[in-house]
């Protein structure tokens, strides 16, 4: 029986986290007895914390990681090291701000014998213009940095092999602010195999908004700096078979 580790970050979440945690929980049913549910809450100022670890009390499949970097990439990545260190099957990541829909997950899980990454595709959002008109920007530099066609490269909504996110972790730093763009574009650009389904993708339930319209350009204009760092790497990478 495959082991799941359903992982997300989380700030500031005192509105939707128990909700949300009830909701994604339940999607352990039917797997391994070594499944969880791992939420990283670090840098949180209001009660996430407490509701996390009073639901411990009833759930003792959820675990709290909250070491990690306030960032939501850092913590992307640390819950990814997390589920690989303990030998999880799978790993799916989504957020914890209520905007997606477990019931969503069975399609994905029905298919993951056939696929190594499926990704969800948000081909509507009611999270505003603006957050999808930077999400087709972003898809159109990839596609002229890497050369890879991408309907949405940054959706909380991917289950994933461990195995293929081990692959591919290493050539991010641990405190990259955008992990699972470049996650989609490996996958992608040395040809995993992988889907793209789609899926829903609400506004925001409630709670704190860590990432504004300012904090997105900020980050848009590093991750400029931070595609040119891995085309020379995969370029290398490339030269390096070659001569092998």
């Amino acid at each position: 029986m495959d082991t799941l580790y359903i992982v997300m970050p989380a700030y500031n979440e005192e509105e939707n986290i128990k909700n949300v945690v009830k909701e994604w929980y339940e999607k352990l049913d039917g797997k391994s007895s070594e499944s969880k549910l791992v939420i990283a809450p670090s840098g949180s100022t209001d009660s996430t914390y407490d509701i996390l670890k009073c639901l411990t009390k009833e759930m003792p499949k959820l675990c709290i990681l909250d070491d990690t970097e306030k960032q939501h990439g850092p913590k992307v990545i640390a819950l990814y090291k997390y589920a690989i260190m303990n030998n999880a099957d799978y790993i799916f990541q989504t957020d914890s701000d209520g905007q997606t829909n477990p019931k969503e997950f069975d399609s994905f899980w029905k298919v993951r014998k056939k696929y190594n990454v499926i990704l969800g595709y948000r081909s509507s959002r009611e999270d505003g213009k603006s957050r999808a008109f930077v999400e087709k920007v972003v898809c159109i530099l990839l596609r002229l940095y890497f050369g890879v066609k991408i309907p949405d490269a940054n959706a909380p909504f991917r289950l994933m092999k461990t195995d293929i996110v081990k692959k591919y972790i290493d050539k991010m730093p641990y405190d990259y602010n955008i992990p699972n763009i470049m996650f989609t574009t490996y996958f992608k650009k040395y040809n995993e195999s992988i889907t793209f389904k789609k899926i829903t993708f609400k506004a925001r339930q409630g709670g704190v908004n860590s990432i504004n319209i300012p904090k997105i350009v900020r980050i848009g204009f590093k991750a400029l700096k931070d595609f040119r760092m891995f085309k020379k790497d995969m370029k290398k990478n490339k030269e390096d078979y070659l001569y092998e």
